[in-house]
């Protein structure tokens, strides 16, 4: 073990949301608060992978008592992963949000909500056992269901209404689970449960019931099929900065817990879950990207792929696989980065393209060529075109597939890149290389905070596609600690 403050990871994001509470009122202060809390909060995630990879796992015994009985934080290096991009997409979100969130919005209570959602996903990351896992997903749900109605518009609390019910049935089936197995094995640290199902205690009809609670919560969590259809209802309706950070970091707090619990935890149950999970997965990635080429609005396109490449993060969990978590953690990184980034590419075609809406867009490749370089970084790397880093991904993915002979999903996972670049092609035909037309809304000015936050992940895809040897090096860390949890 190696010592490292973990406590930071979650008094950053808390202590700035209450100190922009006692600064309601005064939003200029406010903003200052928000960029530096997250970058201070990416700083910390970044130590923390450099702590984890020099001397492995951290671990904080909150209160100093000790785990099974106490609440423990740790970091591995999946952990400290998503908490380091948690970080890094917080802050572009913030920087973003400087020129997009209105002065109504603020005095409602953006800025320390949006504090508290990256308070809530750290916190997931962190956590050691399922019910705080369950307790930190409620403080996501909170301050996410907020974020998602503030502006008051009809199509935005249509969306977190039905963003919200669908996410209180998946915490109410989580509880239920997570219930189920503190009846079955008095516990409910994930090392713990590890061990004492490896053990042979507990009922087995128990065990595996709570296990199918939980995987359902989870996919809901997630977004796999079947149970996605909030996240295309709800995803588009909100600021384009909140938009942004959801579509990168919500949904892989749920792939997260997948990943989480069905890999160590219920491993002696694999051969019941993942072969189910399987199909999800491929189902997942197909519907996904059908539904992304049947749209022609730019948010709900990204939206759709946000399911579809899900399929692939929790195909990799299905494989079971030492190789198949690194593919996996890899591509989530991936995704974070590049998805994030396409939604605030969204944010800009809508101010200077006319609109959201891609038959009333066009001549963004004239008008704003720029834009066109900063929109096909993410895209081919989403559509999984050489070099970029997508096409490391899918390269990692489809190796392992390979090797369980595994051909048909292989076919599918390929089919399914060639679809998902033919719906980029068709956001370049109609917002970047058509004419503009003349019933397009006229452009709205575009500042230096809208384009920061695509230029840092732009450069971080690059980075990525240029050495993806180090990630992959930390994605297999990740891997290995997952598969060998610490003792409780």
């Amino acid at each position: 073990m190696t010592e490292f403050p973990l406590y930071l990871c979650l008094l950053v994001p808390m202590g700035a949301a209450f100190l922009q509470i006692l600064l309601l009122g005064r939003p200029r202060a406010q903003r200052v608060v928000a960029v530096a809390a997250t970058g201070l909060l990416a700083a910390v995630g970044c130590a923390l992978v450099a702590a984890v990879k020099t001397g492995g796992p951290v671990i904080l015994d909150v209160g100093g008592w000790a785990a099974p009985v106490g609440i423990r934080l740790q970091a591995d290096m999946l952990s400290a992963l998503m908490v380091a991009i948690t970080g890094i997409v917080g802050l572009c979100g913030a920087i973003h949000g400087l020129a997009e969130i209105p002065a109504s919005d603020e005095r409602r209570g953006y800025h320390p909500l949006y504090q508290f959602l990256l308070f809530g996903v750290c916190g997931s990351f962190l956590t050691n056992d399922l019910f705080n896992l369950y307790v930190w997903f409620e403080v996501m749900l909170l301050s996410s269901f907020v974020l998602l109605a503030l502006g008051g518009g009809k199509a935005q609390i249509e969306g977190a209404v039905k963003y919200v019910v669908l996410n209180i049935v998946a915490s109410l089936v989580f509880l239920l689970g997570a219930g189920l197995l503190y009846a079955t094995l008095g516990t409910l640290n994930f090392a713990d449960i590890a061990l004492r199902i490896s053990e042979g205690k507990g009922s087995a009809t128990g065990i595996r019931l709570s296990a199918v609670f939980l995987l359902l919560a989870f996919a809901v969590k997630a977004g796999v099929f079947p149970l996605y259809a909030w996240l295309p209802s709800s995803y588009h309706t909100p600021r384009h900065t909140i938009s942004a950070v959801f579509a990168g970091l919500l949904t892989k707090v749920g792939v997260y817990a997948l990943i989480r619990t069905f890999g160590p935890t219920f491993a002696t149950e694999q051969g019941f879950i993942l072969p189910i999970l399987w199909w999800i997965s491929l189902l997942t990635m197909v519907i996904g990207v059908f539904g992304a080429a049947s749209q022609f609005h730019t948010r709900k396109i990204l939206s759709f792929h946000i399911i579809s490449q899900i399929g692939y993060m929790t195909f990799g969990l299905a494989l079971g696989t030492a190789g198949a978590f690194a593919a996996a953690i890899f591509y989530v990184i991936h995704h974070i980065l590049v998805k994030t980034n396409l939604f605030f590419v969204a944010s800009v075609i809508d101010r200077i393209g006319g609109g959201e809406d891609l038959k009333k867009t066009g001549g963004l490749y004239r008008n704003a060529p720029w834009l066109a370089i900063l929109f096909l970084i993410p895209a081919l790397s989403l559509g999984g075109i050489p070099p970029f880093s997508g096409f490391w991904a899918k390269l990692a993915l489809v190796k392992e597939i390979l090797n369980v002979n595994a051909w048909f999903a292989a076919g599918i996972a390929l089919a399914v890149g060639i679809l998902t670049l033919f719906s980029m092609t068709k956001i370049w035909a109609e917002a970047f290389w058509k004419d503009r037309p003349e019933d397009a809304a006229p452009m709205r000015p575009v500042s230096v905070s809208h384009v920061i936050p695509m230029v840092i992940l732009a450069v971080g895809t690059v980075a990525i596609s240029l050495f993806p040897a180090y990630l992959f090096e930390l994605a297999d860390i990740a891997a290995r600690q997952l598969l060998t949890p610490v003792a409780p």
